[in-house]
C-alpha cells in the first residue's frame, strides 16, 4: 500500500475524517490539501478537517457524533475523551414508513443446491440437533456425540455433523414468568431450525422445570418424511432419570441408539437445486471498528440489496447498536405497523436497560475504541449500514420465527452469542459476521462467513476470513464489487461447494438463552 497519508471521509458535510493508512499516521503528515496533522493518529481514528469550537459539533455520517469538550484544532487527533455523547433520539415523532423504498427489479436466475424439508424450508446442511432440556443432562450428552461421531456418522456419509443444542437454561429459574416465553420458544425455535431437516430429538434429566411437553408441545414439530410413506410427528425424548437406565453407559447407549434413528433418515435426504430466494441470511457485526461502516458493513448492505431483490430472507439485529439510529429504520419501515414494531422493541429495550441501571453507553468495548469508534452513537451509523437500503418488511421480538420473506429486523442484544442464536430460532441458515478487531466467533448449527474490515486483518488472519472488504479502503475494489464477491459466495457456501474458515475449523461458540426473567 501507498505510504501516501491518506484519509477517508464519509459524508461531504462531515468534519472530521479517519486515517486509512495502515499503523496511522505520524505529527506533521501532509495531505494533499494541505492539512497537516498536530499529532500522531492512529489507524481508523478520526481528524479533525476544521478547527471544532468547544461546544461545537462533530460530525461524521452526517451525523453529530458528539460534543467537544474543548477547542479540538484542524489537525488534532478526535477521540472519546474529547467528546461528550448526545443522548439517544427519543421514541415519539419519529418518521414512520416515509421513506419505503419501492422494491427494486427482481434479482433472478440465481439458485443454490439445498435440502427441502417437509414444512417447506430449505437448509444449507444436513445436521442432526440433540435438543437439550436443561444444562444438567450437557456432559452425557457430550459424551454421546462424542461417540456418536466416531461409531455412527462415518456410517451415514450425507449426514454433515451431529451437534448438541447445550444451553444454560431449564431449571432454577421463574420458568412462569412472563418473560420466561423468550428462552423457551428461543429453544423451541431452534430445534427447528431449517438446517436440522425437522429431525427432533430430545435430551431431558426429568426433574426439570422445562419438561420436553412444555419446550414442543403437541403441534409444534413439522411432520417428518420418512422416504417409506409414513410421516411421524412424535416427540423423541431420552430421559436420564428413567428408571431403565442403570449407570451412566447405559443413558450414553440410548441416546447413540435414539441418533441412529434419526440419522438414518438424514442419511437419505439429498440436495437439490432451489431458488436463491430460501436463503434466510442473519447479518451481524463483532469487533468492530471504524472501518465497519465503510468497507465491510456497507458491502453487506449492498448484498442484503441483492438477496432481498432475489426474494431471500435478511435480518439485521443489535438492537443497542442501531438504537441511535431508530429514525432510520422507522422511516424505512414497508408500513406504519412496521415502524411501530421497531419502536415497540426499542422501548422495551431501553427499559430492560433501565432495569439494569446501565445505558447504551456500556455497549462499547476497548476493542471498538482502540479501533476508533468513541461512543455507541458512531458505532451505530456504521452497523446500520448492513442492513442496506430495502423497505423493512417485519420486525422480529427475541426468540420469534420468521413468518415471511424480506428484511426484517430481529430485536436482540449486541452481545455476538446472545444475537446469533437468536437468528438461528428465527431460522437462519446462512450467517454473514463482519469483523474489524478480529474474532474466530463461529456456529456449529449454520456455515459463518466472516469479512474483514480492514487488508491488515484479512492478511494477518488469512485463514480465518473469508472475504477482504479491506480492499474497498485500499482503493482496490468497489463496495459493489465486494458485495456481489460475497453473493456469489453465500451461493456456493450455501450449497456445500465450499466451506467457510469457521467451518474447516469446527470454531463453534455456544449458544446462549436470552434470559430477562428472574432466576430463582
Amino acid at each position: 500500500m501507498t505510504s501516501t497519508p491518506r484519509r477517508i471521509r464519509m459524508h461531504p458535510a462531515d468534519n472530521v475524517a479517519i486515517v486509512a493508512n495502515d499503523g496511522g499516521l505520524a505529527s506533521g503528515a501532509a495531505f494533499d490539501d494541505g492539512l497537516v496533522l498536530r499529532e500522531r493518529v492512529p489507524q481508523g481514528h478520526k481528524v479533525a478537517l476544521v478547527d471544532i469550537p468547544a461546544g461545537g459539533a462533530v460530525r461524521r455520517y452526517d451525523v453529530v457524533i458528539g460534543r467537544a469538550l474543548k477547542d479540538i484544532p484542524a489537525g488534532s487527533w478526535v477521540h472519546e475523551r474529547l467528546l461528550h455523547m448526545p443522548e439517544a433520539r427519543g421514541l415519539d415523532d419519529l418518521p414512520m414508513a416515509t421513506r419505503a423504498r419501492a422494491p427494486s427489479a427482481p434479482l433472478e436466475g440465481y439458485t443454490f443446491e439445498g435440502y427441502r424439508n417437509a414444512d417447506g424450508t430449505v437448509g444449507t446442511r444436513n445436521v442432526l440437533a440433540i435438543t437439550q432440556t436443561v444444562q444438567c443432562v450437557a456432559g452425557v450428552t457430550e459424551f454421546a456425540v462424542d461417540r456418536i461421531k466416531k461409531e455412527l456418522l462415518p456410517r451415514y456419509p450425507n449426514v454433515d455433523d451431529v451437534v448438541a443444542l447445550e444451553h444454560g437454561y431449564g431449571c432454577g429459574v421463574a420458568i412462569d414468568a412472563p418473560d420466561a416465553k423468550i428462552p423457551i420458544r428461543t429453544l423451541r425455535n431452534i430445534s427447528l431450525n431449517p438446517n436440522f431437516g425437522g429431525e427432533v430429538m430430545v435430551v431431558s434429566l426429568g426433574c426439570e422445570k422445562l419438561q420436553p411437553e412444555r419446550l414442543l408441545p403437541p403441534g409444534s414439530i413439522p411432520l417428518v418424511d420418512q422416504r417409506d410413506g409414513q410421516a411421524q410427528a412424535a416427540l423423541d425424548v431420552v430421559c436420564l432419570q428413567d428408571n431403565a437406565h442403570v449407570g451412566f453407559m447405559s443413558m450414553v447407549d440410548s441416546i447413540v441408539r435414539q441418533a441412529e434413528v434419526h440419522l438414518r433418515r438424514l442419511d437419505a435426504r439429498r440436495r437439490e437445486t432451489v431458488p436463491a430466494s430460501e436463503l434466510v441470511v442473519g447479518v451481524q457485526c463483532g469487533g468492530s471498528d471504524a472501518f465497519s461502516g465503510v468497507t465491510a458493513n456497507p458491502a453487506v448492505g449492498f448484498c442484503t440489496d441483492l438477496l432481498v431483490r432475489a426474494g431471500a430472507t435478511v435480518m439485521f439485529s443489535e438492537t443497542t447498536e442501531v438504537r441511535d439510529g431508530v429514525a432510520q429504520l422507522t422511516s424505512r419501515a414497508a408500513t406504519p405497523e412496521v415502524a411501530q414494531a421497531i419502536v415497540r422493541e426499542m422501548a422495551w429495550y431501553d427499559d430492560y436497560l433501565q432495569r439494569g441501571s446501565v445505558d447504551r453507553s456500556a455497549n462499547t468495548t476497548p476493542g471498538n475504541k482502540a479501533g476508533g469508534l468513541s461512543n455507541i452513537v458512531e458505532k451505530a451509523m456504521g452497523s446500520i449500514i448492513k442492513s442496506g437500503t430495502s423497505a423493512i418488511s417485519g420486525v422480529l421480538s427475541p426468540g420469534e420465527k420468521l413468518p415471511h420473506k424480506g428484511l426484517f429486523y430481529a430485536a436482540t442484544p449486541a452481545s455476538d452469542f446472545i444475537c446469533g442464536t437468536l437468528q438461528l430460532a428465527a431460522g437462519m441458515n446462512l450467517h454473514v459476521f463482519t469483523t474489524g478487531r478480529g474474532t474466530p466467533y463461529g456456529l456449529a448449527e449454520v456455515p459463518v462467513i466472516k469479512v474483514a474490515t480492514r487488508t491488515d486483518l484479512a492478511r494477518r488472519w488469512h485463514d480465518l476470513m473469508d472475504v477482504n472488504a479491506g480492499r474497498i479502503a485500499d482503493g482496490e475494489a468497489s463496495v459493489e464489487d465486494v458485495g456481489w464477491e460475497l453473493f456469489r459466495l453465500m451461493l456456493d457456501v450455501a450449497s456445500g461447494r465450499k466451506k467457510t474458515w469457521a467451518e474447516q475449523w469446527k470454531l463453534r461458540n455456544q449458544l446462549v438463552l436470552f434470559n430477562p426473567a428472574p432466576v430463582t
